[in-house]
């Protein structure tokens, strides 16, 4: 009731006030200079504007209600565009949305909501909702109507830490550019390797780590013209890892042995040797005994067939038990193997036939410049079969035949190795394939390391944007470049997972601070790869539109005023008329 006095009153008023303008009007027609003559359409006119014009100023106070969709919000995200289609539906803008949209502003979806607690259905307008707020939408359909894709780096893929010295590449997609060119830059700026776009726009580039530290690479992306049309960071940490400890056996000295030696030195491997020159004569590094104690200490052993052969049966057993424990063993088949050794094998999951043959072996040239060349050297390599149900290939030549197998022990893997001669890799100037081949080898049937520093949070993380950590306990904090310290609080219903939520001001390396340990992690800067960023948001924002359940067949309706310009505009236009009208001096009559 208190609501409609307020129109019923100024209805009255404006009646009252149109009355005595229609009043004044025929009085002042009848006492009218009779001398002066005045149109015929003139008085008529100026009566019907009078009740005109208080019901314009009345529709311009009071608008007219119209009905509005109360259960569904329409929500402008960046690059959303207002259509017709949003007429009827509650509009929302978030802070990422283009100026002038036209809607209600609000600071996430979240708050929002709390201010219409009617809806039940959202209409997502533009390249998606940001991860701040993908949770107040989850479970209310939800219908999404993209803006234009876009152009650019839309998704990538790089590893977060690299060992020194070691390769890494770098996965990803283009959208929107057909033909372009892939550079990845390292912390110099220079370009260390580069390549074309592919025809689904994937692509795929490798870069070398060369030494410890936190550093910046780039990932830049030219068109047809050569034209830059995007360019994403890419924060890589270079850390030595664990070095691996292995042991090595072997019946006799060889070239291949004294090459491994040489690769495990520079490789930082804990190496200890033990070579058997006959008549009970040892050569290498102090012997030790071959028991559980002494296996504990090592990741890994290298024997060759012969010293399978010279194992005792107390040697065996605790090589054995160590195995299923967890230590990998990988054995050369350099020899033709006895009868005892094959027992032994079979002993360990595997049926093996090597003989006195040999045959040759070319293997794939996966360095940074694969060309005529830089081909590698022809190697030989034991004609050999192997048996066993769950073995699986661990090196392959270039045609795809499998030059290594390995197969699970218990908590171990043992190994065999076909190849005889990988010392003649060196030997013609390709050292770092011999230790690309021999770490490969040595990481397949290690024990596994127990990482020095955890693993950094799977990102990526943009300032200004909601970042989410994962797997950190009650004590933990972020450390920014400042300096400054920001406390995490875990959110109890992310349940095992421990996670916690903030917001990162400044990019750069921050520092994630836990009881224990303290692990780095880039935080990009707010305008760096807006294609990518508009493509996770897009993909999220569909993946929300495809589990969203089903719109409920009645909604409500409620009303809502419409603009009150367009009343007032026509109320000053008719008001300005009539001003006229009754200012028109009359024509003297002849």
């Amino acid at each position: 009731m208190t609501a409609v006095m307020p129109e019923v009153l100024t209805a009255g008023v404006l009646a009252l006030a149109a009355l005595l303008a229609c009043t004044r009007l025929l009085h002042g027609h009848q006492r009218r200079d009779r001398s002066q003559t005045t149109p015929r359409w003139k008085l008529p006119l100026l009566l019907a504007a009078q009740p005109l014009l208080a019901a314009l100023l009345y529709f311009g106070l009071f608008p007219p209600a119209r009905p509005i969709d109360a259960r569904v919000m329409t929500v402008y995200t960046a690059g959303a565009k207002s259509g017709a289609a949003d007429a009827g539906t509650l509009r929302i803008a978030l802070p990422e949305a283009p100026a002038g949209i036209g809607a209600e502003p609000a600071p996430d979806l979240a708050t929002a909501l709390r201010r219409h607690p009617g809806v039940r259905g959202l209409r997502i307008v533009g390249s998606g909702l940001d991860v701040r707020d993908r949770e107040a939408a989850r479970g209310l359909p939800l219908r999404f109507h993209p803006a234009s894709r876009p152009v650019g780096i839309i998704d990538l893929k790089a590893p977060a830490t690299v060992a020194p010295g070691n390769a890494f590449s770098v996965r990803g997609r283009v959208g929107g550019i057909e033909a372009g060119t892939l550079e990845l830059l390292d912390p110099a700026a220079r370009a260390i390797a580069s390549t074309a776009v592919a025809a689904d726009g994937g692509f795929i580039l490798q870069g070398v780590a060369r030494s410890g530290g936190s550093f910046s690479f780039q990932l830049r992306l030219r068109d047809a013209e050569g034209q830059v049309r995007d360019s994403v960071p890419l924060p890589l940490q270079v850390i030595a890892p664990v070095a691996p400890r292995l042991l090595v056996l072997a019946g006799a000295p060889d070239p291949e042995l004294k090459y491994l030696r040489r690769w495990a030195l520079d490789a930082g491997v804990g190496l200890h040797t033990r070579v058997s020159v006959g008549a009970g004569l040892v050569l290498g590094d102090a012997p030790l005994p071959l028991d559980a104690d002494t296996l504990r200490r090592f990741d890994a052993v290298l024997l060759d067939t012969r010293s399978l052969q010279a194992l005792g049966e107390a040697e065996l057993r605790a090589l054995t038990a160590a195995i299923r424990n967890g230590l990998g063993v990988l054995l050369r088949l350099d020899a033709p193997l006895t009868p005892t050794s094959r027992s032994r094998l079979r002993h360990w999951g595997y049926r093996v036939d090597a003989g006195a043959r040999s045959a040759p072996a070319q293997l794939a040239n996966t360095s940074l410049q694969p060309t005529a060349e830089h081909a590698l050297p022809g190697l030989s390599r034991t004609v050999v079969t192997v048996q066993a149900g769950d073995a699986l290939p661990l090196l392959r030549d270039a045609r795809g035949q499998p030059l290594a197998w390995w197969r699970p022990l218990g908590r171990g893997r043992v190994g065999l190795v076909a190849l005889a001669d990988s010392y003649r890799l060196p030997l013609a100037g390709h050292a770092p394939a011999h230790a690309r081949l021999w770490s490969g080898l040595l990481a397949g049937i290690a024990r596994p390391a127990i990482a020095a520093t955890q693993a950094p949070p799977s990102g990526p993380f943009w300032a200004g944007q909601r970042a989410v950590l994962c797997g950190i306990d009650h004590a933990a904090a972020v450390i920014a470049p400042d300096g400054s310290r920001i406390s995490l609080a875990v959110d109890p219903a992310a349940g095992a997972r421990r996670c916690a939520a903030f917001w990162p001001r400044t990019p750069g390396w921050h520092r994630l601070q836990t009881r224990a340990l303290q692990t780095a992690f880039a935080v990009l800067p707010a305008d760096a790869g807006q294609a990518w960023q508009a493509q996770r948001r897009f993909d999220a924002t569909a993946a929300l539109a495809s589990d969203a359940p089903a719109p409920r067949a009645s909604p409500a309706t409620v009303t809502q005023r419409g603009a009150a310009w367009p009343w007032l505009a026509a109320w000053l236009a008719l008001a300005t008329l009539v001003w006229w009208l009754e200012r028109r001096r009359a024509s003297p009559q002849p």
